[in-house]
């Protein structure tokens, strides 16, 4: 009884860390596909080209 106690808890607590962990990585990974975004489109973009076809063609190049 005592050992399946000890489980649900440690199954408890590993569910807390990795949802802790999802949502921090899903901040960071926002704020830089933002930061990507908005970095392609003052410098690297041509005249009339959206930013998802200027990240195309670099990929390409």
């Amino acid at each position: 009884m005592a050992k399946s106690k000890l489980v649900k808890a440690n199954e408890k607590i590993a569910e807390t860390v990795v949802g802790g962990y999802k949502k921090i990585e899903n901040a960071v990974v926002g704020t830089y596909t933002k930061i990507e975004d908005k970095f392609v489109d003052a410098y690297l973009t041509k005249d009339g080209e959206t930013v998802e076809e200027a990240k195309k063609r670099l990929k390409n190049q």
